[in-house]
């Protein structure tokens, strides 16, 4: 990289944390031409993504189900086209605009662009590297008014009746103004009623050409759900699934709503199934009730009877879209989010290997290399990162899930808000290591034990840690994972060495471990939005001996830009084609 490039690049990370909440409102001024990257800066920002190509075996499947992938892919890319209307309401035209643009700085925005779903970039803090929109991401992003303060949300709410209320704070409806200026409801089937028609028909036609049962029926009840807005039985219907052909498409996570969690953003994982790594890690479903029962946490906040066993599911991705495929690539899932599901049938847990692998390979390894004493380089292995993701997802299941508050029932989402994700990252992050660390304690053979695997477990966790750091801490798992870092630290269960590496002190990183996984337990327990926010503002920050040794990493990508050959292969994307990547940038 130039060097002109990688100071503006740190120096935008640098107002990016040291942000730690929303501002009241959604507004934001608009970015002016002096702050935006010109093309050699945005080919540097670009470089710092390595494409990789998703090419995936598909030869196992029976024509049917090779038929209905296809489908499948269609009906996904238009989820790109609900996702980006989701992010901001001038997402179509800025795209619009920048496809007409065949300069070569208007084919680097583009492209760009299309990476971030957004003219602002996710791993700078959000920031505009496009001129004449919002100087960053609005809090909000498009599912509140602009102009709407929290305030007036949670007035406006408050005063509802209680089913009302619990739409307005619920994940399937927008809040936009009527004719008045007063706040009101829309759901998700009404806003987006075009695309989700769209993709209820192909869905449908899917359905129809698979022979696999679990997904025909899976397909049909969400295809209904686009247009009904109702997604319980789809969702139930969705852990069922036991195919090949695996498939995940709706609203789930609630990341890009900074104001208060509540909206989901739609997203689609198109994958199939890898049987034998799914066969191995099966029998990590049947700890779950014991690690819960160990949990380092008051014991009356432990869920005496988790849902039924989660299944794990190993896939390669053929295809990602909407929230799946901006910025940061997902490398592993844990949904659905409702908690009505979760308490009848637990949380399915998705792995994508091949996602996982292309991180490994590209990112994790070189990183280590310059974080790690020398010594400790070689226990850096992908069982340990695998198996920990694996860990990370479903400990994401454990933990406080329903509770009270001064005789209130309620969950940890709803009580903390905005924070919730980060706290609840850190969460699963930590809550994976402990548990890893209870099944080599009970010498299970769901995993390797003895202090050669705990060396390994810890080593890997403590170089991936840098590799999470670099998304930004305005992102939640990054945010979490300077929570953990520098908890750790401070407890001694990390330690800088003189060289400026790092290194674990296992006599410390136990107990350290322990400790931080009973402080987060808690803080969801309680439902305390003033604890989170302490523990966030006060540990959620990049420290300068950290921020020493990620300034070594500037010539190593922070992540992966999939390119989905195989996807392109079974659908080429039509001329137009509303969601479909940019015919400029097809490769």
């Amino acid at each position: 990289m130039l060097k002109s490039t990688l100071v503006l690049i740190a120096a935008m990370a640098t107002l990016m944390q040291a942000e730690t909440t929303p501002p009241a409102s959604t507004h934001a001024k608009p970015s002016t031409s002096a702050s935006i990257p010109h093309a050699a800066q945005l080919r540097s920002m670009i470089a710092r993504l390595a494409p990789t190509r998703l090419d995936v075996n598909i030869r196992t499947l029976s024509a049917g189900d090779k038929q209905a992938l296809a489908k499948l892919i269609e009906a996904s890319r238009l989820i790109n086209d609900i996702f980006m209307q989701q992010l901001w309401s001038g997402n179509r035209a800025e795209l619009a605009k920048l496809e007409k643009d065949s300069s070569a700085l208007g084919r680097e925005r583009l492209r760009y662009f299309w990476i971030n779903k957004s003219p602002w970039s996710d791993l700078d803090g959000h920031t505009a590297f496009i001129p004449g929109v919002p100087a960053k991401k609005l809090p909000g992003a498009n599912f509140y008014p602009p102009d709407m303060t929290k305030e007036e949300f949670e007035s406006w709410a408050t005063a509802l009746p209680k089913e009302q209320r619990e739409q307005a704070e619920g994940f399937f409806t927008v809040v936009r103004r009527d004719g008045s200026k007063k706040l009101t409801l829309v759901p998700y089937s009404q806003e987006y009623r075009a695309d989700l028609e769209r993709a209820s028909s192909l869905l449908k036609q899917a359905a129809a050409l698979t022979g696999n049962a679990s997904l025909k029926n899976f397909l049909k009840t969400r295809a209904a759900a686009f247009l009904s807005n109702d997604y319980y039985e789809s969702d139930l219907a969705w852990m069922d699934l036991d195919a090949p052909l695996d498939i995940t498409i709706g609203p789930y996570e609630t990341y890009n709503d900074e104001l208060f969690g509540y909206k989901a953003a739609y997203e689609a994982y198109v994958n199939i199934r890898d049987e034998q790594e799914t066969a191995k890690l099966a029998s990590f479903s049947q700890h779950l009730q014991d690690i819960e029962n160990n949990l380092p946490e008051d014991p009356q906040y432990r869920n005496g009877k988790l849902g039924a066993l989660s299944p794990i599911r190993v896939v390669n991705e053929v295809f990602a879209a909407g929230d799946g495929a901006h910025g940061v690539q997902t490398a592993a899932y844990n949904l659905p989010n409702d908690d009505r599901v979760i308490q009848q049938k637990g949380s399915k847990r998705v792995m994508l290997k091949n996602v996982q692998e292309a991180k490994f390979r590209t990112i994790l390894v070189p990183t280590a290399a310059e974080v790690l004493a020398p010594a400790d380089r070689q226990y850096v292995d992908f069982e340990s990162f695998f198996t920990h993701i694996l860990a990370h997802e479903l400990t994401h299941g454990l933990g406080p899930h329903q509770i009270s508050i001064q005789g209130r029932a309620t969950n940890p989402r709803q009580e903390l808000k905005e924070l919730y994700s980060a706290i609840e990252e850190a969460k699963a992050d930590v809550t994976g290591l402990f548990a890893l660390q209870f099944l080599m304690d009970q010498s299970s053979p769901s995993v390797p034990h003895g202090a050669a695997a705990e060396r390994k477990l810890y080593t890997t966790f403590l170089a991936s840690s840098f590799r999470t750091l670099r998304f930004g801490l305005k992102e939640a798992h990054a945010k979490g994972m300077a929570v953990q870092f520098n908890y750790l630290l401070d407890k001694g269960g990390f330690r800088v060495d003189p060289d400026g590496t790092f290194s674990v002190d296992f006599d410390k990183i136990k107990s350290a471990v322990r400790d931080l996984d009973h402080d987060l337990l808690t803080l969801e327990a309680h439902g305390d939005y003033e604890g989170a926010r302490k523990m966030l503002n006060s540990l959620g920050v990049i420290r300068p001996e950290v921020q020493r040794a990620l300034d070594r990493l500037s010539h190593i990508p922070i992540d992966i830009e999939p390119i989905f050959v195989t996807a392109d292969e079974v659908a080429p994307p039509a001329a137009g084609e509303p969601g479909a990547e940019p015919a400029a940038l097809r490769r």
